[in-house]
């Protein structure tokens, strides 16, 4: 559990780990560089509670503060928190179930309840409402390229996920969804337990409303690489890439999918004013024009809510696969 100034909530998060229906934990509460009450508070509990630790460091960021939780760790299991969500009490029991009855599984998650005020942060509620229907490792595997499909600190791994495939890196993207892409990339499997088991709070301090690294350009970028290789390993090469969205921000999304695969052969798009245009030598056409299945890939990077299910039905419906013949990325 990194902590940085958490000190109106760490109380909280670390009361939920001690009521956990597993009583065989150990609690990690990397204390980074608070200038709070935090550190404090939290080496109140760990005196009273042997299975809390504290480990202080200089404030360095939710990267090197999750690596040095790691490693310290002693567990062959792995279960991440933020210090201002809540666990519910069956969390680690049934986390713990999942990773043992499915050898296969690298990785599990859980539903998630959005804590936070769904009018004021309407699309982090939408954002948890879209993770949770994220049932199974076919459909996390299938969506990863949209988002993270469910809030990162809902993630129990097995300690050799970080041994094979590495752990939180430091770079100019969210360190959360890279790690996961990497580990789905190199091969693993991460599952989901479908019952709600964690509480996640939404503080004006969370990082993904303040830092560069989580905002849009970033989350393409960082997706890019992955995305070339899923295409590359179903053996497509040779297809063009078609790009649903012919708009600026959909074509800007892209670019990363261009630098890092191929550039473009067209657009896709449904506003009678670009189709039949040029954009930068490339035509706009219609989704009743689209080229044969065996000449192309599509990646869809349409953000307006509800495209994405129309396009995909539409795609479906052509006989395309999903993860194959077209991703949605958007």
């Amino acid at each position: 559990m990194p902590c940085f100034n958490a000190q109106q909530t760490v109380m909280r998060a670390i009361n939920s780990i001690q009521a956990q229906s597993m009583t065989d934990w150990e609690l990690i509460v990397v204390d980074d560089g608070s200038e709070d009450q935090s550190a404090n508070i939290v080496a109140d509990i760990a005196d009273k509670d042997p299975r809390v630790r504290l480990i202080k460091k200089p404030h360095e960021g939710v990267v090197a503060a999750s690596n040095a939780g790691f490693e310290v760790s002693r567990g062959t299991l792995i279960a991440r928190m933020d210090a201002d969500d809540v666990s519910l009490s069956t969390r680690l029991e049934k986390q713990c179930l999942a990773l043992a009855n499915d050898s296969n599984l690298g990785a599990v998650s859980c539903l998630a309840h959005f804590a936070g005020d769904a009018d004021t942060a309407g699309g982090y509620a939408h954002h948890v409402n879209w993770a949770n229907q994220q049932s199974n490792s076919e459909q996390i595997n299938l969506n990863r390229f949209i988002d993270l499909p469910f809030p990162h600190p809902t993630i129990m791994y097995r300690r050799e996920m970080v041994k094979d495939y590495g752990g939180y890196r430091h770079g100019d993207f969210p360190e959360d969804y890279e790690m996961i892409l990497r580990w789905i990339s190199a091969g693993a499997s991460i599952g989901k337990v479908n019952e709600y088991l964690y509480d996640w709070h939404d503080p004006p301090s969370r990082l993904s409303r303040n830092d560069s690294r989580y905002d849009m350009s970033a989350f393409h970028a960082c997706k890019a690489p992955h995305l070339s290789q899923a295409i590359s390993h179903c053996g497509l090469q040779n297809r063009e890439l078609w790009i649903w969205g012919a708009g600026r921000p959909a074509r800007k999304c892209a670019q990363a999918l261009e630098d890092a695969w191929k550039p473009a052969a067209g657009f896709i798009d449904i506003d009678p004013r670009k189709i039949g245009r040029f954009i930068h030598g490339k035509p706009v056409i219609t989704s009743a024009q689209l080229p044969t299945i065996d000449q192309s890939i599509i990646a869809s990077y349409v953000g307006t809510r509800g495209a994405r299910e129309k396009i995909r039905d539409e795609l479906l419906a052509t006989g395309r696969v999903e993860g194959r013949d077209f991703w949605i990325c958007a």
